[in-house]
């Protein structure tokens, strides 16, 4: 299985009792589809919103953490887009860490020069002049008003 983080903004116009019911049912949905529910967050609570979303300014945000099948994310996605009360949503895979690079086994080895010889100096690429302010062509001033 997979993990999954999801974040998905309700409008703020539904009644508490209606938006607690639909954070269930958003948590049912996971559950029934065989997924896990590590963490449901609704600290972030309502917010202003970065941009209008159907004239609304202001949204109640709500963070969840899942584990589940591949096949989930898009369920959840057309379940969530089908309901009027959520303005957007984004379910997003989380990647886990790697604990350690491992070393590459067939490395080349540095080459050295051999004794007495000097390595080769690297040849400087010669460096671009750059031209004198004198040099440069004085921009035209355009006429006043006052010459005409």
């Amino acid at each position: 299985m997979n993990r999954y983080e999801m974040i998905y903004i309700i409008d703020t116009d539904l009644e508490e009792a209606a938006r607690k019911e639909l954070i269930e049912k958003v948590s049912a949905l996971i559950e029934n589809n065989g997924g896990e529910i590590e963490k449901v967050d609704e600290t972030w609570g309502k917010r202003r919103l970065a941009y209008a979303i159907d004239y609304k300014t202001e949204g109640w945000y709500v963070l969840v953490t899942f584990k589940a099948p591949a096949e989930l994310p898009r369920e959840l996605e057309r379940n969530l887009q089908i309901n009027e009360n959520v303005l957007r949503y984004l379910v997003v895979k989380l990647v886990e860490k790697r604990s350690a690079v491992k070393p590459r086994a067939n490395k080349p080895a540095p080459v050295e020069a051999p004794a007495g010889e000097a390595a080769p100096a690297e040849e400087a690429a010669p460096a671009e002049e750059a031209a004198p302010a004198e040099e440069a062509a004085p921009a035209e001033a355009a006429p006043a008003a006052d010459e005409q």
